[in-house]
């Protein structure tokens, strides 16, 4: 292959994800075969228009990523790549720097510089001689360069759109990707691969509901994986259904502790779990991104395999939203709310007293490790300014390390997730490079820090019942009572010194408890009001933002998963709606609750985290 001018380029692509027409050729990322050391990113896909590839290295660049790309005549073509500066918010300075090699010859010139938006950077011209050419992604600092597709062009005066309609139309033509037919067998679609809906899916497999399970990364356990690494809190095994939360004794890690070695989240034990069961069928990266609604009820979810852009539909009875920002309500059109309710909405004393968007934030944890030699990392000059008042002298990040409350936890993700990597490599390179007593790190290597934000709050799916402050700390019980919720109201609120050291835009959190009562959560609030065969478990329920500081907790919401998966299981021997099972068939769902579905013989091994001394429920 022959280079003109500037050269070419970013990013690397396998066949499945190549598109081509008489003079243009669309590469995906994402679609890579060999990533070497470059991960997917798919947090922002909805807001941003597709995975990505990054580089994470934590400051050591990455192995390249490699794809053949195909050509279906030779000449010559514009490149172009889709990519940001995601430093540029905060520096002139780019951190995360890449060049594309072709057939192993660097083209010259530096990616991921320019924008602090995603868009098409102009590569130079390129000339094919051959109709297959090797194509690397070779990262430079390890300080998560990113690109998102390439675009080469024979047309003179042809250009890439970037809207995400325009850049969806143009995968429809140059990656026409065939949708596959309806998963027409299945009783029950969770979707949401962490604590709660593997709970739910299991929970359901185990009565004799046939579960499909869409899990958007590669891993089961949300932020309890080993790509977010908080362990699971609040307690399992309370009255009035002591029998609830076996299942996730039986799944949940033997460890506890946030930001650990990786083994400590034990993620094959879950994803083991899963597979047992004949009547799951797991559908991991696959991204639920489209509903299609008939009426009042959800008719097919439609899923995106994240690295090939392959399109499931999904059709069952009923659908169960555990995906933590309640996406497929929102797709469907269920009532949600967001932010903070004001204190006379619901009367509760801790709402503050006009209503606006703060919510708990994302954290990115991290840790060092200690070595029998010293280590280096880069004296960065794109971070945050920092001195020794403003460094933290740790060697370990927890869930307190949290960015964006205040911002919009969905169409900000990105953003809120990388100010989190930019405060962690600022403050690691001040200590191992400026700092006072610098020698205390000298051979502290970074080891780990998340790439996948762990979010606390987002959108919260309304139900026929709205659990409030009042329900907890009265408290008011309510016949349709399920799983209990045992933590305090864990509200996070931005730290005053951090927020004020740091002109407003904190990294640090604090954290306001209130006591409650062991409280069963009503079952009202695990189903949406107005989409009929609609459930969920997990953060996104019907619930109020002070509300939330207690059934967030991940036990909890795997106590929830269990329920909602009984629940489908009744919904499908009588076939009814969930609604109707708080109409007419509780008494059902009270008899598999007292029962359980765990394995009740294991030894219970969740008794970390558990939280604080109780309230005594008033009998």
């Amino acid at each position: 292959m022959k280079l003109l001018g500037i050269s070419i380029l970013s990013l690397l692509i396998s066949h499945a994800g190549l598109g081509q027409s008489e003079s243009s050729v669309l590469v995906e990322t994402e679609s890579f075969k060999d990533k070497g050391g470059w991960v997917i990113d798919q947090q922002s896909m909805d807001v941003m228009g597709s995975p990505y590839l990054m580089a994470h290295g934590m400051g050591t660049p990455v192995a390249n990523a490699t794809t053949t790309v195909s050509f279906a005549k030779k000449g010559t073509y514009r490149v172009f790549v889709r990519t940001r500066n995601w430093t540029a918010p905060w520096s002139d300075e780019a951190a995360g720097k890449f060049q594309i090699l072709v057939d192993g010859e660097n083209l010259g010139q530096d990616f991921g510089i320019r924008s602090k938006d995603w868009s098409w950077v102009e590569g130079g011209i390129v000339e094919v001689t051959k109709l297959k050419v090797e194509v690397s992604l070779h990262d430079l600092t390890g300080f998560n360069g990113r690109c998102d597709a390439l675009y080469f062009t024979s047309k003179r005066n042809d250009s890439p759109p970037n809207t995400v309609k325009g850049l969806e139309q143009l995968r429809g033509v140059l990656l026409p990707v065939e949708k596959e037919p309806s998963e027409n067998s299945f009783d029950f679609v969770v979707i949401g691969g962490g604590m709660a809906g593997t709970c739910a899916a299991i929970s359901a497999a185990r009565l004799g509901v046939k579960v499909a399970l869409i899990q958007n990364r590669p891993l089961l356990g949300g932020n309890n994986s080993s790509e977010v690494r908080v362990h699971l809190g609040a307690r399992i095994n309370l009255e009035p259904y002591p029998a609830l939360g076996n299942l996730v004794n039986e799944i949940g890690p033997t460890q506890g502790g946030n930001a650990q070695p990786k083994d400590y989240y034990e993620d094959d034990k879950k994803l083991q779990a899963v597979l047992n069961e004949p009547n799951i069928s797991l559908f991991l990266n696959y991204h639920a991104n489209e509903v299609q609604v008939e009426g009042k009820r959800i008719a097919n979810v439609v899923a995106q395999n994240l690295e090939t852009g392959m399109r499931k539909f999904f059709s069952a009875p009923l659908f169960a939203d555990c995906t933590g920002d309640g996406t497929i309500g929102y797709l469907a059109g269920a009532e949600y709310m967001s932010g903070r309710e004001s204190r006379s909405t619901f009367n509760e004393p801790t709402a503050p007293e006009k209503e606006d968007n703060l919510t708990m934030g994302l954290s990115v944890q991290w840790f060092s490790q200690a070595m029998d030699r010293s280590v280096d990392f880069p004296d960065i000059g794109w971070g945050l300014p920092w001195n020794d008042e403003k460094a933290f002298a740790i060697k370990r990040g927890d869930w307190d390390w949290e960015t964006g409350m205040g911002k919009d936890m969905i169409n900000e993700t990105e953003f809120i997730r990388d100010y989190g990597l930019l405060v962690v490599y600022s403050n690691w390179s001040y200590l191992k490079n400026h700092y006072n007593n610098r020698q205390e790190f000298k051979n502290e290597a970074l080891k780990w820090v998340a790439y996948i934000g762990g979010k606390r709050e987002s959108r919260r799916l309304v139900g026929d019942y709205i659990l409030t402050e009042n329900d907890l700390t009265e408290p008011n019980l309510k016949p349709d009572g399920t799983a209990p919720t045992s933590w305090t109201i864990d509200l996070h609120y931005p730290d005053p010194e951090n927020l004020e050291k740091f002109e407003g835009e904190a990294f640090r959190s604090i954290a306001k408890h209130i006591t409650i009562y062991p409280y069963p959560i009503p079952f009202r609030c695990l189903y949406s009001k107005n989409i009929e065969n609609l459930m969920m478990a997990g953060r996104d329920i019907s619930v109020t933002h002070v509300a939330l500081g207690t059934v967030r907790l991940m036990r909890t919401g795997g106590m929830m998963g269990e329920v909602v998966g009984m629940a489908a299981s009744i919904c499908k021997a009588q076939q009814v709606q969930p609604r109707d099972i708080y109409l007419n068939h509780f008494s059902q769902l009270e008899r598999l609750m007292r029962k359980g579905i765990g394995d009740a013989s294991l030894p219970h091994t969740q008794d970390y985290n558990e939280g604080g001394t109780l309230m005594k429920t008033n009998k």
